[in-house]
């Protein structure tokens, strides 16, 4: 009777199902100071250089947001392209666009605000609020002109990535 119901059947369709990445890229400035309060002055400014201005500076970031899914036969998505814009927008666009990272985000309080670790704060963002086993990665581009110098910090993480505690 079960192998009848799985030949004909929803979990049939299911595991036949192919697995889809769909992505949705936004862009958003802020600011931030490259700073370690566990260094003093002078290994910060050895370390980060310019970026340890005492004033900050600011960026135009970009942040590509990639699920991996099977497609829903009911709905013939992965998720919905409008939801995804949504959970972007709450995870991310509301808490960091146009802000100073360092005072406006309490997560940075305690940590040095480099790419790598706002990276890992929207992964973190984004994986409270999508479904369960959707999120596959997080790319962040951070772009700095210094002459004709183009600076692209690539970051990855993925679901097999241990998160240390966010809170």
């Amino acid at each position: 009777m079960e192998s009848e119901r799985l030949k004909n059947g929803v979990e049939n369709v299911d595991l036949c199902a192919p697995v889809v990445y769909i992505s949705r890229s936004e862009t958003f400035s802020a600011c931030h100071r490259l700073h370690s309060p566990l260094l003093s002055d002078e290994e910060n400014r050895n370390i980060f250089g310019k970026c340890n201005n005492v004033n900050g500076h600011g960026h135009n970031y970009k942040v590509e947001v990639i699920l991996k899914g099977k497609v829903d036969p009911v709905t013939g998505m992965v998720l919905n392209l409008v939801d995804l814009k949504q959970y972007i927008n709450k995870g991310v666009m509301d808490v960091l666009d146009h802000k100073n990272i360092d005072k406006d985000v309490p997560y940075f309080k305690s940590r040095v605000s480099t790419a790598e670790n706002i990276a890992v704060f929207i992964w973190s963002q984004l994986k409270k609020l999508l479904p369960e086993g959707l999120l596959y990665e997080v790319k962040l581009y951070e772009t700095e002109k210094n002459g004709y110098l183009h600076i692209y910090i690539y970051i990855y993480i993925y679901t097999g990535y241990i998160l240390p505690s966010l809170s």
